[in-house]
């Protein structure tokens, strides 16, 4: 696994292609049917998966939600794909996250975000394709924007 090519996405834009009030739902859509397309290897990390779960799913936070086993669904065609790979923590996690921390300060609403970062740069994925700026923080991924 360690320093296969690929990348990987970050929860934001599975949630505009789930949300069709979205301003960036086609964009979002014809973006997964082209990594859906692809060839190179899609580095889904868990983080991203429940984030996904919890937010599509949530009628606080989406004017209207997925309902559980769409939300389940539509990850689960992801999974189905030859060319999507899951990321989990692994030995190396608790002091890959420190040492992203010791470099920038983790708090609040950062934390996932940094969780992702850590995940990735414990994996050698250094390519990220999200809407979220405060990626930006981590010299080590190289973060796209996806539409």
């Amino acid at each position: 696994m360690r320093g296969e090519l690929g990348y990987s996405l970050d929860a934001n834009v599975l949630l505009h292609a789930s949300n069709l009030r979205s301003p960036w739902h086609r964009e979002a859509t014809e973006f997964l049917k082209r990594c859906t397309e692809a060839d190179e290897i899609l580095w889904l990390a868990w983080p991203t998966v429940m984030a996904y779960l919890r937010i599509s799913t949530h009628p606080s936070i989406f004017s209207t939600p997925l309902h559980p086993a769409e939300a389940e669904e539509n990850i689960g065609t992801l999974l189905d794909l030859p060319q999507v790979r899951l990321l989990s923590e692994d030995h190396r996690f608790w002091w890959t996250y420190r040492s992203v921390t010791s470099e920038s300060t983790a708090r609040g609403n950062l934390v996932p975000d940094t969780h992702l970062a850590a995940l990735l740069l414990c994996h050698g994925v250094k390519t990220l394709y999200t809407k979220d700026r405060d990626f930006q923080r981590f010299g080590f991924l190289e973060v796209r924007e996806p539409f």
